[in-house]
């Protein structure tokens, strides 16, 4: 996922892609508990693009308030 695709969406389609990422974070984060994980590396990604959506989401909202 790259920052300049994430600018170009809506806070709504960027909130709606927090909550995806963060079901998967939840779903990898069972995965590893129990054992099942074999992709560990998808969960440093994962992190990685929620603090990504989260910063535009911020950057959105402090342009916004100006």
């Amino acid at each position: 996922m790259n920052a300049n695709e994430l600018r170009d969406k809506t806070p709504d389609q960027l909130r709606e892609q927090l909550t995806a990422l963060k079901k998967e974070a939840f779903n990898l984060r069972f995965q590893q508990a129990t054992g099942q994980l074999e992709g560990t590396a998808r969960m440093r990604t994962v992190r990685r693009d929620v603090a990504r959506v989260k910063t535009i989401l911020n950057q959105k909202a402090a342009a916004a308030a100006e």
